[in-house]
């Protein structure tokens, strides 16, 4: 078993990273305003229709997410790509009318490199998010966006991946600038700031959930991709059988999984589903299940046993920055509840090279 090494909690690298988020986040949009507006601009010139996003791990969340700002926001049809037909079967698609974006956070990956590499060669129009502004993937991209995260040390990415998803809705933000959506965006670092402050009641929260050896986290719409990385923060530092569903998906046969005490996380802010998602929570309270929510809407927090609280609320469409927060927090507290390594994860390294 990986035990930590005597490690005092708010001295690890992952406690200081997630809350260098708010600063990291404002940092960000500050500086590449200019850069994403001219991606944006290129991409209006060249009446891009889609986006093809290359991606990995925490990325590819990411680009979940993009699927459904770019999507629902500026019209785009947004997919992910397959890298292996890239770098191993050599067999790559063609990319039309297609932006090819790059998402990775140290640009090392070859696979990832490799289709934007061809989307290159073919003549399509490429951009990157990175945290490595000068890395193997970067030199591929005509844009580069730097998403200014600074060092993360941690081996679970935490900052980098709320930069990410800001670098996304900064694009979307760009690509319709008379919407008032950068004001918006501009707004959240104080409001992840804020919830933040539910640290102590995570701390409090998790020691319950020591034992629990296997869980689903189900989010919806622009959270889906919440589910997915607070999944994935779950297995890196917690070693739990964790799986991702959408609401929807999860009715259609996973539900049988549900018996008395079996714990699914929701992850569900206000927004227009947030009577469904109350629905969902309600069906899982008959079937037995317990839930732990995060959400800012009264109902769904009384309704689950226990609550991670969002202090502050945020548009829908940017509320997958801030709910992600306490999800973070309650992976490394409940990591560090079982003496585990919170800042190198067993088996794992910060720079993963697949192929």
């Amino acid at each position: 078993m990986s035990r930590r090494t005597n490690i005092v909690l708010e001295e690890s690298h992952i406690y200081r990273e997630i809350h260098e988020q708010p600063a990291a986040l404002a940092r960000f949009i500050e500086k590449e305003w200019d850069n994403v507006r001219a991606l944006a601009e290129a991409i209006q010139a060249q009446e891009i229709t889609h986006v093809v996003i290359a991606a990995r791990g925490t990325s590819d969340n990411a680009g979940r997410y993009a699927k459904y700002v770019l999507g629902a926001h500026n019209g785009l049809m947004v997919a992910l790509a397959t890298p292996s037909l890239f770098s191993i079967y050599g067999q790559p698609p063609q990319f039309h009318n297609a932006l090819v974006l790059g998402v990775s956070q140290s640009g090392k990956s070859p696979d990832i490199v490799s289709v934007v590499a061809e989307a290159r060669r073919q003549g399509a129009l490429t951009a990157v998010i990175t945290n490595v502004a000068d890395s193997d993937l970067a030199r591929e991209g005509d844009f580069v966006i730097d998403i200014q995260a600074g060092p993360e040390l941690a081996v679970a990415a935490t900052k980098s991946y709320t930069n990410q998803l800001a670098a996304i809705a900064l694009l979307s933000a760009a690509l319709n600038p008379g919407d008032g959506w950068l004001k918006e965006l501009q707004a959240i670092p104080d409001a992840v700031a804020k919830v933040l402050e539910v640290n102590d009641l995570v701390a409090q929260a998790a020691p319950r959930y020591r034992y629990m050896d296997r869980s689903v986290i189900i989010g919806r719409g622009f959270n889906y991709a919440t589910a997915f990385e607070l999944a994935l923060k779950m297995k890196e530092l917690t070693y739990t059988l964790v799986e991702p569903y959408s609401s929807a998906d999860f009715q259609h046969g996973p539900m049988a999984m549900i018996e008395d005490g079996f714990p699914v996380l929701v992850v569900a802010p206000g927004g227009v589903l947030q009577d469904e998602m109350l629905a969902f929570v309600n069906l899982l309270n008959e079937r037995g299940a317990e839930v732990i929510a995060i959400s800012d809407v009264d109902e769904i927090l009384t309704a689950a046993r226990t609550s991670l609280p969002l202090p502050q609320s945020a548009p829908e469409w940017l509320s997958p920055i801030t709910a992600i927060v306490p999800g973070q927090l309650f992976a490394m507290h409940l990591a560090y509840t079982r003496d585990f390594d919170i800042d190198a994860p067993r088996g794992l390294r910060k720079v993963t090279e697949t192929h």
